[in-house]
């Protein structure tokens, strides 16, 4: 038997014990080691659901999890027992037209860890298909194999904005993936990157993390001014709040012909459709990221992202509830990861 944390309801979460689950064929079973709290687990115990995704029965949360391949199914050759890996907690069927064009993320059928129905992480053993447990170095500790999911999101929101050396970026919102985000566009050589929050201390931590400059974005004018005075025109902006001012800021920020991606998960917002048509800006969505993991890992083995920084506090399964409110309790509070 194992224990799981489990949200029964919103504001209440439970330790149970389940059987430990086996892998089948072309599965492995990981030892789980660390789970960093994403802000998608914390609104589901805030709230039960997430825009369209809803629970109608009780959910295991979390999905940014390391671990140890402690077995493994027929027809697995790799990764063995006593892997260390970062687990990508997708399935996708593998069969429709999306998987069929690599875009196994956008699979109608994904099964996503912490997703209604699907259970997550915040357990002592998860499954997972052979090939999403990435095998991961010594020089990455399991807190930081556990961040490579988080990263993933940053790496492949900064693939489709096509950031490279020379790049002028403006990243709005400094929360963990804003500030992922800016340490992404750093490593793939943007001139300068500008972070725009409405927290100060969100500001300092993303002028710790590197930021070329910080505008606080609390009034419009003064923001947009100050964001030209550092960047000029911004060829490439990631947000990643989803917020409707930040949203109208960022926009306004924008370079002729820049990209704008949509990193933050919002509900239904507006875009200045005069600036999109007159700039001729490229606006795109991202939805988790394909394909990124290897890369994530590697971009995270190399020194050039700080994933150990941004972990604020560690918690054993029986407080996964203190791990959820972290940041609501400390402003300062960046990760929180839960050691089952």
């Amino acid at each position: 038997m194992q224990r799981v944390a489990v949200l029964t309801e919103p504001d209440n979460v439970v330790l149970e014990q389940r059987e430990i689950p086996e892998p089948g064929p072309g599965q492995v079973q990981v030892a789980v080691r660390a789970v960093s709290v994403c802000g998608s687990d914390v609104h589901y115990y805030d709230h039960g659901r997430i825009g369209g995704f809803v629970m109608h029965a009780p959910l295991v949360l979390g999905h940014e999890t390391s671990g140890v391949v402690s077995a493994v199914g027929s027809e697995v050759t790799t990764p063995a027992v006593g892997t260390r890996v970062a687990v990508e907690p997708q399935t996708e069927c593998g069969r429709c037209a999306q998987c069929r064009q690599g875009r196994y993320h956008l699979c109608p059928d994904i099964a996503f860890f912490a997703t209604p129905p699907v259970d997550g992480s915040f357990a002592e053993y998860v499954v997972v298909p052979a090939h999403r447990a990435h095998p991961i170095p010594d020089s990455l500790s399991d807190e930081a194999a556990a961040l490579v999911e988080p990263l993933s999101v940053a790496l492949h929101a900064a693939t489709k904005a096509e950031i490279g050396p020379g790049t002028r970026v403006l990243v709005s919102g400094a929360g963990p993936v804003g500030l992922l985000c800016l340490q992404v566009a750093l490593a793939r050589g943007a001139a300068s990157v500008v972070v725009t929050d409405v927290m100060a201390l969100r500001r300092e931590a993303a002028a710790e993390f590197g930021a070329t400059a910080t505008v606080d974005g609390n009034d419009h004018d003064t923001a947009l001014a100050s964001v030209g005075e550092v960047l000029g025109q911004a060829d490439v902006v990631l947000e990643c709040t989803g917020v409707q001012p930040a949203i109208d800021l960022a926009v306004a920020a924008t370079a002729p012909a820049a990209t704008v991606v949509l990193v933050g998960t919002g509900a239904s917002v507006t875009l200045p459709l005069d600036l999109v048509q007159a700039r001729e800006l490229v606006v795109k969505g991202t939805f988790r990221y394909a394909h990124v993991y290897p890369a994530a890992i590697a971009l995270a083995a190399s020194g050039r992202i700080r994933l150990d920084a941004m972990i604020t506090s560690h918690h054993p399964l029986e407080d996964a509830v203190g791990a959820l409110l972290a940041a609501r309790r400390d402003p300062l509070a960046l990760k929180a990861v839960v050691h089952p």
